[in-house]
């Protein structure tokens, strides 16, 4: 871990379009650690061509740093980028529903759980970031976390992690503007894509997810907190076999807004349910009813097409925030079939559901209604 530091280090001071490289062929075991640009020039790369292993002995931990591996802070112009793998050998974390290593460790409750597994790779407070051609797998919770940046650019990244493995978002974004990610795959087992409160001006474009749970607007307003994501555009994207396709979950008891969100182009393939609004999302087996809403506008289904194996749409909005400009066009989605014929499985639902569709959608949704609320 001190060459690591020591070669950042080294690459601020020398300035301008300098390197770290992790060079092909070579596999290094690193605790947790913090790459800060305070003191460097933009313009940096870290090149990724060997393997990064997590370590997983507990002195690695001990100092109490959870929740984040390799974490790039105050960064500005950096490209992370190779054909080299990062390694979080989650499995040692994932065993038991608790943290394998924490429990090593000793620690409290609080600590141990699953919350405080740490995220593969973020970027703190970062700025004109760019991540293309690694391969990030096997994190103990999230893969990859972009919090507090903006203009930031994903391409060509691999994310690998088995499906059952627990709370492993691959993307997740939060409070953060201005970010494209394209081309890339996901497999893991929760939100290929995760947006959160803060976020705005979001493009996804030619992502593949699955396993997991989708691409995803939410968890927002969870505890009462205020939310908004606006600008969201999800297009010409594949998901296979995952839980839900497109999604956005709020938390009963929030506030602000959703608004601005296309999804389009959006294929599917066994998905559990393909097209999502939850105002109702809870996580836990129990959650209690409150009356306040995270509000959903102006949102856009169009071009999504394939097969689900429980429902197809599923559009549950609040009693006290209906959701409003829902448009569905060109929907076309079938019963996965199973020897030989269809299986039908539940229809559309929707619950204080307004907008408007455009033939073909297929099936029916006959429970959006016509008029605002």
């Amino acid at each position: 871990m001190q060459a690591f530091a020591d070669a950042w280090s080294a690459a601020c001071a020398a300035g301008g379009a300098s390197t770290v490289l992790v060079p092909a062929s070579y596999v290094f075991l690193v605790g947790p650690i913090t790459f800060t640009g305070d003191s460097c020039e933009p313009n940096m790369a870290f090149q990724v061509d060997g393997t990064i292993l997590a370590h997983t002995g507990s002195p690695a931990w001990r100092s109490g740093v959870l929740t984040q591996w390799l974490e790039f802070k105050n960064v500005r112009g950096i490209t992370i980028q190779g054909c080299g793998t990062v390694d979080g050998q989650g499995s040692h974390w994932w065993s038991g529903g608790d943290s394998a290593v924490a429990a090593e460790m000793e620690l409290d409750s609080d600590r141990a759980g699953t919350s405080n597994r740490p995220t593969a790779v973020r970027v703190f407070q970062g700025a004109n970031v760019a991540v293309s051609g690694i391969t990030i797998r096997n994190s103990p919770r999230f893969h990859l976390t972009f919090d507090t940046c903006r203009d930031v650019e994903v391409r060509d990244v691999t994310v690998s992690s088995p499906g059952d493995s627990p709370n492993t978002d691959g993307i997740h974004l939060a409070g953060s503007v201005g970010v494209s990610i394209h081309h890339s795959t996901i497999a893991c087992g929760d939100d290929c894509i995760s947006i959160q409160d803060g976020c705005s001006d979001v493009f996804i474009r030619g992502v593949h997810c699955g396993p997991g749970h989708g691409i995803s607007i939410g968890g927002l307003g969870k505890g009462g907190a205020s939310a908004a994501v606006s600008g969201v555009t999800v297009q010409d994207v594949t998901l296979n076999q995952t839980m839900t396709g497109v999604r956005i979950k709020t938390w009963q008891g929030g506030s602000g807004s959703v608004r601005d969100v296309q999804f389009s182009g959006v294929r599917v393939s066994a998905v559990k349910t393909p097209v999502v609004i939850d105002q109702y999302y809870c996580d836990h087996t129990t959650c209690s009813n409150r009356t306040s809403a995270v509000a959903v506008a102006g949102v856009v289904f169009q071009g999504v097409a394939g097969t689900y194996t429980e429902r197809p749409v599923y559009l549950a909005c609040s009693d006290a925030a209906p959701c409003s400009g829902i448009h569905l066009a060109n929907i076309q989605l079938a019963p996965v079939k199973c020897g030989g014929g269809g299986n039908h499985l539940d229809g559309p639902f929707c619950w204080k559901a307004y907008g408007d569709q455009v033939k073909p959608v297929e099936p029916p949704v006959g429970c959006l209604l016509a008029e605002a609320p």
